[in-house]
C-alpha cells in the first residue's frame, strides 16, 4: 500500500469506526471515511453505492449495519466481497460479533473470498452503556435486560479499534481472527454495580423476560428491529460467550481494559451525570 493510497472505512461513523478514522488521521495516514452520509456515500442496502466507495482503496475497515447476525447478512457480505476484488482492494478487517452464527457464517465468507482478511470478532461493547442503547437506561437508574445472571466480558470499544488499526496498518495480521474481550467476566449487576461506584447514580439490574423485552421495544424502534434485538438477545445470552479471549493481547502485545476503568473514564465526563 503506498503512502497515498486511502484507508477506506465503511461505518466511519459508528462506535468503531469513527474512532478508527481518528486514529488513522491522527498518524498521518489518509483515510476515506465512508456512510450513508459521506460522498461518495455507502449504503448497504443499496448495492450500487459500493464501487464508487471502494474506488482506489486497497485496504478496507467493515462494519456491516446492523448487525452481522441479521438476517441475509452473509449473502450480503458474499457480494460485497466480490466488489472488492473487482474495485481493487486487496485486504480488509471485519468486524464481527462474538457468538453470532450468522457473523461466523459471515467471517467465513470473507476469508474464502480471496481478499485478505483479518477479523475482529468482539464481545459486548462496554460503550453500549455510555454512547448507545443503554444509556437512556442507565440514566434511568434501570437496565432490564433478557440476560438473567449470564456473564459477559465487556469489551472496551478504545481496544477494538485499536486491534482494527494494527490490522488495517499492518498486513502480518492477515489470516487472524482476533476474538476481543475485556480481562473479567461480569453480569450486568456486576456491571451496574460499577456503573454506580463510578458515577455516584444508582443503577440497578433487572432481568426480564424476552418477550417483555420484546414489548418494550416496539414503541422504540418498531416491529422488525425489536423482533431482531430479540432474537439476538434470545442467541447470545444463552451462555455460549461466558468465556475470555486473547484477541486484545494477541493483537496489541498489552492486556485489554477492564471494566471498571473504562467505568471512571466515562463518569468523568458527566456523561452519567442526571439532570436535577
Amino acid at each position: 500500500m503506498s503512502s497515498t493510497t486511502p484507508i477506506l472505512v465503511i461505518g466511519a461513523t459508528g462506535k468503531v469506526g469513527s474512532r478508527i478514522v481518528s486514529r488513522l488521521q491522527a498518524s498521518g495516514t489518509p483515510v476515506r471515511a465512508a456512510s450513508r452520509r459521506s460522498s461518495p456515500a455507502f449504503d448497504w442496502e443499496d448495492q450500487s453505492s459500493w464501487a464508487p466507495a471502494l474506488a482506489g482503496a486497497e485496504v478496507a475497515f467493515v462494519a456491516f449495519v446492523p448487525d452481522l447476525a441479521a438476517k441475509g447478512a452473509p449473502e450480503t457480505i458474499r457480494a460485497f466481497a466480490a466488489t472488492a476484488l473487482a474495485s481493487g482492494v486487496r485486504r480488509v478487517v471485519l468486524l464481527s460479533g462474538r457468538g453470532e452464527a450468522n457473523a461466523q457464517l459471515s467471517e467465513q465468507i470473507m476469508m474464502a473470498s480471496g481478499l485478505g482478511c483479518t477479523v475482529v470478532r468482539a464481545s459486548w461493547f462496554a460503550q453500549n452503556f455510555s454512547e448507545g442503547i443503554m444509556l437512556p437506561s442507565v440514566l434511568s437508574g434501570v437496565i432490564a435486560l433478557p440476560a438473567g445472571q449470564r456473564r459477559e466480558p465487556f469489551i472496551d470499544v478504545d481496544d477494538i479499534a485499536d486491534v482494527a488499526v494494527a490490522a488495517l496498518t499492518d498486513a502480518r495480521h492477515v489470516g487472524e481472527i482476533y476474538e476481543v474481550t475485556g480481562p473479567r467476566l461480569l453480569t450486568f449487576a456486576d456491571a451496574a454495580a460499577a456503573i454506580s461506584a463510578a458515577s455516584g447514580s444508582h443503577v440497578d439490574y433487572v432481568p426480564i423476560s424476552l418477550d417483555d423485552f420484546h414489548a418494550a421495544l416496539l414503541p422504540e424502534v418498531g416491529p422488525d428491529h425489536a423482533e431482531f434485538l430479540t432474537r439476538l438477545c434470545e442467541e447470545v445470552f444463552d451462555g455460549r460467550n461466558e468465556s475470555l479471549s486473547d484477541g486484545v493481547q494477541r493483537a496489541l502485545g498489552r492486556p485489554a481494559r477492564d471494566f471498571a476503568d473504562y467505568c471512571v473514564a466515562m463518569a468523568a465526563t458527566g456523561i452519567w451525570r442526571r439532570a436535577a
